[in-house]
């Protein structure tokens, strides 16, 4: 439930259209709603302004069908990040409307038309194609949540020539989520470029001593660009969740 059907309910109960029992049975499973081996947050996006995400990763397929039945009846939007093809294949035989993003490892259902919320535009970028898949979620969880999202893919420093030929699209966007793996200095370089936040995703694309992107967190971490933010190693979800924050 959020903030918009909650005024509806309460205007409904003062106005007498209706009962009092009804209301209570719209409510009774707020703020959450014990499955057994999951408490489904029903209540979150009265706090937050966004619902509960399914994090896909480690959970079985009827887990996943459970929590999804459990937050399409009180008619939330559904995100589930870090999931196969084969858990995909089998929620969508249960959720026909369901949409699989490959490129995110993510899946949505849209039961209700995503509402434009964010002031400007959140531009994703990567540094290689390599790291799509983190910045593909990052892009589909910053849609999710009511964003105009740009993207722009493969433009590393290794070409840095690529990055600014597109000196315009930097300066457009609002906030700016910067993906990266190897080394990780893209950021850096974003990061001197604009005067936006600038969140950097460190991923862990790359060879031995990337350490499975511990450098590229680390390189992240010391940016001696003002202004530059990092999240987790490959936490494309976390990046579009708070560009999205930030957005608003």
């Amino acid at each position: 439930m959020n903030v918009k059907d909650l005024k509806q309910l309460l205007t409904e109960l003062r106005d007498g259209d209706v009962a009092i029992d009804a209301a209570i049975e719209r409510l009774r499973h707020l703020p959450f709603e014990d499955l057994g081996f999951a408490n489904v947050d029903h209540h979150r996006e009265l706090r937050q302004d966004c619902p509960e995400v399914i994090f896909g990763e480690g959970k079985s397929i009827g887990q996943i069908e459970r929590i999804m039945t459990a937050l399409l009846a009180k008619g939330n939007n559904i995100l589930v990040t870090r999931i196969d093809d084969e858990k995909a294949r089998a929620l969508r035989e249960h959720f026909p409307t369901a949409s699989h993003h490959q490129d995110a490892r993510c899946l949505t259902v849209e039961a209700n038309p995503v509402e434009i919320r964010g002031k400007g535009t959140i531009l994703v970028i990567s540094a290689g194609t390599s790291d799509i898949p983190v910045a593909a979620e990052a892009v589909l969880t910053a849609r999710m949540m009511g964003n105009k999202v740009e993207h722009l893919y493969d433009v590393g420093v290794a070409g840095i020539h690529r990055l600014l030929a597109r000196r315009e699209l930097l300066s457009a966007a609002t906030v700016l989520i910067v993906v990266a793996g190897m080394e990780g200095a893209l950021p850096s370089v974003v990061g001197g470029l604009v005067d936006r936040p600038v969140i950097a995703v460190p991923t862990s694309v790359g060879y031995g001593a990337s350490f499975g992107g511990i450098a590229a967190l680390l390189g992240m971490l010391n940016s001696c660009a003002a202004g530059v933010t990092v999240v987790n190693i490959d936490n494309g979800f976390g990046a579009g969740y708070a560009a999205s924050l930030m957005n608003r």
